[in-house]
C-alpha cells in the first residue's frame, strides 16, 4: 500500500491519521509543490493528494480514502456500526468539508489579504460556534475517537499557522485540543512541517 501525500495538506494529514490511528503498515511518498511524481500522474487523473494505492485500486479524494481504510481495516472501528449514527457522522463529515475546509482552503489559497482575513475570521466564528458540540461529549459526537475526529484535528492543528488564535475562548475546544493532539497517533501523524507549525 502506498499513500502520496502533502506533508502540509490537512486533507493528507488526515489521511495520514487514520493510518495511524489503525496501525496500518503503507509506504508514504511525500509531493511537495507542483513537481509531481510520474507515478502520481499516471494514476490520478486530478494529480491531486492524498493519492491511496491499494494493489489495482486507486483512490485519489481524501474522505473516501479514510472511509475505504475504515472498513478495510475494521479494527479500530472508526465508525459507527448502527446505520442511523453512521449517517449522522457522515453528515457531520459533509459539514466538516462543506464549512471548515472549504474556509481553510480559501485562508491557504487567498492571494489578497483582504480575502485571507475575511476567511480566517468565518473559520475562527464557524470553530467556536461549536463549543457545544465539542462540550457534549469526550470527542466530536461521541465518547470513542472516529473520522470526524481525524477530520477535525488536522484543520485545528493549523489554526496558529493560518493566523487564528482560539485558546481560551472555550474550555471545551481547549480540551478536546489537548486531548486529541496528545495522543500518540496523531503525534505519529504530524511530518516535520506540520510540527513547525505549533512551535
Amino acid at each position: 500500500m502506498t499513500l502520496f501525500s502533502s506533508p502540509t495538506c490537512f486533507h493528507s494529514h488526515r489521511t495520514r491519521l487514520v493510518l495511524t490511528e489503525k496501525s496500518i503498515n503503507v509506504e508514504i511518498v511525500n509531493v511537495d509543490g507542483a513537481d509531481l511524481p510520474e507515478d502520481l500522474l499516471d494514476l490520478n487523473p486530478y494529480h491531486s493528494v492524498p493519492t491511496l494505492v491499494d494493489r489495482d485500486l486507486v483512490l485519489y479524494d481524501s474522505r473516501v480514502i479514510v472511509e475505504y481504510l475504515d472498513e478495510r481495516f475494521p479494527h479500530p472501528p472508526l465508525m459507527p456500526v448502527d446505520p442511523v449514527t453512521r449517517a449522522q457522522f457522515r453528515l457531520a463529515l459533509y459539514r466538516i468539508e462543506k464549512d471548515w475546509y472549504s474556509l481553510a482552503e480559501k485562508v491557504e489559497e487567498a492571494a489578497e489579504k483582504k480575502q485571507s482575513t475575511r476567511a480566517r475570521k468565518m473559520l475562527e466564528e464557524s470553530v467556536l460556534a461549536s463549543a457545544e458540540v465539542f462540550d457534549a461529549k469526550r470527542f466530536f459526537l461521541g465518547d470513542v475517537f472516529s473520522l470526524v475526529d481525524c477530520s477535525i484535528a488536522p484543520v485545528l492543528w493549523r489554526l496558529p499557522h493560518y493566523g487564528i488564535d482560539i485558546a481560551g475562548s472555550s474550555v471545551a475546544i481547549d480540551r478536546y485540543m489537548d486531548d486529541v493532539f496528545s495522543r500518540p497517533s496523531f503525534q505519529e501523524s504530524l511530518t516535520e512541517l506540520e510540527q513547525e507549525m505549533r512551535q
